[in-house]
């Protein structure tokens, strides 16, 4: 029996440290137990021996390829006409424990099961379709591994869709020529980037605040949302109409205390700086404070940043009266820990990390004439921190501080050079509010509460 194996194509396993063989059975030897292979492969590449034997104790699985064509041939003598030969003996395998003489006589075991027999030429066509696929002879067989990456590299995919999408643009890519079409710009669904809004939405309208008293001077956001400026009469006619629906100045000065102070914590540094392992470096920041509204919002800015770890040093001066929200401002500094001075003497020597100004207000520029004015402007330039001013007015004149920053309220003015950086802060005015007083308004702030403003002829 083992003479009706010789010339037969198999496939060897003999486990992962010898791996796969393929090849022609030259030899069976029953008494060694040895079967030996011609043009052997060896995973898939061609051994550089002519021949190599194997014993059945190497041998993990056997798989028989395809039969001699004489065997075959009398294999199929043995069946009647109303029957079919066994299928072929591909696929079939031998286990390590089975003989190899044993694996020709487990293949053949199905001669004495007759089937009914398919059409003729149905088995004609799976004859045909065999010998296509397992009738070459090894010899054909490449020696060398297939480059798959210099086939690829010979592929331009970005040239071969740029050509179709050339194609289907200039209309040649028709259902009516009878070749396949993937669709026309205009019935193709669009594609995204995986940064980009994949909902339908109306196109951006950039100029969405129409005021009807332009400030002279235009901003836009990081968005490219223009806010223009609004001149001071029409500033203080809004915050009037906005007071009198009950946006007190009380609530105003604690909403700009609040942007403020989360402004001059970034720049402090943020999470870098105030944290629980940095207790030794904690920031000091000094006020500049005026006895008006302005001077109040830098109070309450103050009081924030003292509440979040930062030394705070509060300038002052001592005036007999002041206003109403100044005096309650202050008193509720003083529950703080921070530091109130009104004497400039008073203020460190040392350079501080940012000085907050808030000396000046839109009204009374009579106070750049005190002494005390004119101290805590040359303080100021002297201990060359920088300087954040909240809500500075518009003057012709320069002013004696010049800022790095400037922080606006609701809707900027138009400021000159000396106010540095502009920034806007939501104070929580109502739309209908902004309507009420003629500004088309929709809010530029997203999802936050301070922005930064850049000049439209920069």
């Amino acid at each position: 029996m083992s003479g009706d194996w010789l010339g037969s194509i198999v496939s060897i396993n003999c486990g992962d440290t010898l791996g796969m063989y393929q090849g022609r059975v030259s030899a069976v030897d029953q008494l060694s137990q040895t079967i030996s292979l011609t043009q052997p492969f060896h995973n898939g590449v061609k051994c550089l021996v002519p021949e190599v034997t194997f014993r059945a104790g190497d041998i993990v699985e056997l798989k028989i390829l395809e039969l001699p064509v004489d065997s075959r041939r009398q294999t199929n003598n043995q069946f009647p006409e109303n029957t079919t030969a066994p299928p072929k003996c591909q696929g079939h395998s031998v286990g390590r424990n089975q003989e190899t003489d044993s694996a020709g006589s487990s293949s053949c075991r199905y001669s004495n099961q007759a089937t009914p027999k398919k059409s003729g030429p149905k088995n004609g066509q799976l004859k045909a379709r065999d010998d296509e696929c397992f009738g070459d002879d090894l010899e054909e067989i490449p020696d060398t591994d297939f480059d798959f990456e210099g086939n690829l590299a010979l592929f331009d995919k970005a040239a071969v869709f740029e050509e179709i999408d050339t194609h289907e643009r200039k209309g040649g890519g028709g259902t009516g020529g009878g070749s396949k079409s993937r669709g026309t710009p205009s019935d193709r669904a669009p594609t995204y980037r995986h940064d980009e809004n994949i909902l339908e939405s109306e196109p951006i309208v950039y100029r969405r605040i129409i005021v009807p008293q332009p400030g002279g001077k235009e901003y836009c956001t990081d968005s490219g949302l223009v806010v223009p400026s609004i001149s001071y009469s029409l500033h203080k006619k809004l915050l009037s109409v906005a007071e009198k629906h009950g946006l007190s100045v009380e609530k105003r000065l604690e909403m700009a205390g609040i942007c403020a102070s989360q402004m001059a914590l970034t720049l402090l540094g943020g999470p870098n700086r105030l944290n629980p392992k940095n207790v030794h470096q904690r920031p000091t920041v000094a006020f500049l404070c005026g006895p008006h509204i302005k001077g109040a919002q830098g109070i309450s800015c103050g009081r924030h940043l003292a509440n979040h770890d930062v030394d705070i040093i509060l300038f002052l001066p001592n005036f007999v009266k002041m206003l109403e929200p100044v005096t309650n401002e202050l008193n509720l500094f003083c529950q703080t820990e921070g530091k109130q001075v009104s004497n400039v003497k008073d203020l460190p020597d040392c350079p501080v990390d940012l000085v907050i100004n808030c000396l000046d207000c839109h009204e009374n520029a009579f106070l750049r004439d005190q002494p005390w004015y004119r101290a805590a402007v040359d303080w100021a330039n002297q201990n060359r921190a920088p300087v954040l001013s909240i809500d500075p007015p518009v003057t012709d004149q320069e002013q004696g501080i010049r800022a790095k920053w400037s922080l606006e309220l609701g809707l900027p003015l138009a400021l000159g050079e000396q106010a540095g950086r502009v920034y806007l802060c939501d104070i929580g005015i109502p739309q209908k509010v902004f309507r009420e007083v003629g500004i088309s308004y929709h809010s530029p702030f997203g999802c936050k509460f301070v922005i930064p403003l850049h000049s439209m002829l920069e």
